[in-house]
């Protein structure tokens, strides 16, 4: 079959795809990110702003969160998802450092962008990178101080932690009250695991912040009760706790069953029978000698009345979270069925009590002693105000966590960043080409924490980092930016404490998702790819694999 001398079009991918390839791509996915970078700037550091976001169901939430605002902003662009990404990652792995990761990959790429212009492989950019960011995280290693052996009261390091943690939060301003909450919470898990699930939060809308109450134990919001768990006791002390996955309700089996009667006495002894059965469980759980009855299935008003007059606590349809949680602090197990129940399957604590906590009622279980799970239970005025005070004590929550588990700090306050941008400024004039402009230009990205801390608190950014360069400059390795006296100071004298993992961990991200963009070349999106008969046409020409004929 003669073409006249062309070649045919082959249709490799279906039609409606769409894709674009080349330096233009790369730097248009650079320019996403930078978009979703600005967004975050404002928030950064103690003196940054928040951000309040409407969603689609007008629920609104006041964050400066950098993980939370990128999780509620819906970002569709392919390229700025990569930064939603290392900031959920960021935030799963070390708890804070969220908007500094996004603002260091954003101004990674930022720096790369007029090397790509000037025609530089996006390869050699990413060698550059890769080798600065091993440079950059080994000298923090070198850098970090390893507190404990001078402080031999850890706590008093976790607190400096949670507080620099807390800096940049609405509950700063109350940091001493929920510094000290922080600590207890995650000193009160088990040290081989720290699970920080095993940290029940319960928000309770009304009152202050200040009226938040840490629980060394449990407590869980009252269940639903039928009549007569007024008359029971509402406060033990070293009660019995018995945990079951037990009905203890009577029903009409009439909905349920069919029985063929032949006299009125012969049903009696069916209703007698049903109600037997459920006395007879009843009375087995008397015998056990517990004071408290906790159920995940409803205890009815037969069983409520029951225990009430033997002064036996209960309640039923108990979440399955609140009683895996009571089952960790009070010690025993769930169990399944009332005919065998030992000594051994009941727990204890030193205190139960039911409290009255706003318009709610609480149940809580205090001075467990299997206690490897606590409770917080946060008061504020507005809906928005506890959950951005939820948010801001997981932040704080994680880095004492990992405070606890690595005891290595540096100094905040952009101190470490205008270090290792120094060192790696210096690095650089070693060596020859290319790489080292890359390498410069990583240290210059790195300066973007700093200048952003001055820009938010409204101090003259090209003044502050000027000194703070002298000061490096000088060996002042400790330096950063002050806000207590608008200048530059020793941030490790004033206990401006981070975990160094938080800053390694950070750097590492940003660099990879930097690199992630550049060694992107070419975008396919293929928006019509479930469509029927897709792909029956020959698509236009345009980027590879799109069928161009060839002349």
């Amino acid at each position: 079959m003669n073409f006249g001398n062309r070649t045919p079009t082959i249709v490799v991918l279906k039609e409606g795809t769409d894709s674009s390839q080349g330096k233009g791509q790369i730097i248009s996915n650079i320019n996403a990110c930078l978009a979703i970078q600005e967004t975050l700037k404002p928030t950064l550091g103690p003196l940054g702003s928040d951000i309040l976001i409407v969603s689609s169901n007008q629920k609104t939430t006041i964050s400066n969160d950098g993980a939370t605002i990128l999780k509620l902003l819906d970002v569709v662009h392919p390229a700025a998802k990569t930064l939603v990404d290392i900031s959920r990652a960021q935030d799963a792995e070390v708890g804070d450092g969220t908007t500094s990761v996004t603002i260091l990959a954003g101004e990674l790429m930022k720096e790369a962008k007029p090397f790509l212009e000037e025609g530089i492989s996006s390869h050699l950019i990413m060698k550059g990178y890769r080798r600065a960011v091993s440079l950059a995280v080994a000298k923090i290693e070198e850098l970090a101080t390893d507190v404990s052996a001078e402080h031999q009261d850890s706590r008093e390091l976790l607190e400096r932690c949670a507080r620099t943690a807390m800096s940049s939060k609405l509950i700063y301003a109350n940091a001493d009250f929920f510094v000290k909450m922080c600590v207890d919470a995650v000193l009160s898990l088990d040290r081989n695991e720290l699970d920080d699930k095993l940290i029940g939060i319960k928000k309770i809308p009304g009152g202050a912040m200040e009226e938040s109450i840490f629980v060394n134990g449990v407590a869980f919001k009252k269940t639903f009760s039928y009549a007569g768990f007024e008359q029971q006791p509402k406060r033990f002390t070293n009660p019995k706790v018995l945990s079951l996955n037990v009905e203890l309700e009577l029903k009409a089996e009439k909905d349920n069953a069919e029985v063929r009667v032949e006299h009125v006495s012969d049903y009696q002894a069916i209703v007698d029978a049903e109600w037997q059965l459920i006395l007879d469980k009843l009375e087995q759980i008397q015998a056990t000698g517990a004071n408290i009855v906790l159920s995940k299935l409803p205890i009815g008003d037969l069983a409520t009345q029951f225990f009430a007059d033997r002064n036996i606590f209960c309640a039923g349809r108990v979440s399955s979270d609140d009683m895996n949680r009571v089952i960790q602090a009070v010690g025993g197990s769930i169990q399944s069925t009332t005919s065998d129940i030992k000594p051994e399957h009941l727990g204890t604590c030193e205190v139960f009590e039911e409290m009255q906590i706003g318009a709610e009622r609480y149940n809580l279980f205090k001075g467990c002693p299997q206690a490897k799970t606590c409770t917080l239970l946060l008061r504020g005025g507005a809906e928005q105000v506890i959950a951005e005070v939820e948010r801001s004590l997981h932040d704080a929550i994680m880095i004492v966590k990992r405070a606890l588990q690595n005891k290595l700090v540096v100094a905040g306050g952009g101190a470490i960043e205008m270090e290792v941008s120094k060192y790696l400024r210096n690095y650089s004039k070693t060596i020859a080409g290319k790489q080292q402009l890359i390498i410069n230009a990583f240290a210059k990205a790195l300066e973007v924490i700093p200048r952003q801390l001055c820009e938010n608190a409204g101090f003259d950014a090209v003044e502050i980092l000027n000194k703070l360069r002298l000061a490096h400059s000088k060996g002042e390795k400790w330096y950063g930016v002050d806000f207590e006296t608008e200048n530059i100071g020793d941030n490790f004298s004033k206990f401006v404490w981070e975990p160094a993992l938080v800053k390694i961990n950070a750097l590492q991200s940003a660099t990879e998702a930097a690199n992630l963009i550049l060694s992107v070349d070419e975008t396919i999106t293929n928006k019509e790819s479930g469509a029927p008969n897709a792909g029956m046409m020959p698509p236009q020409a345009g980027g590879r694999g799109r069928g161009l004929p060839m002349q």
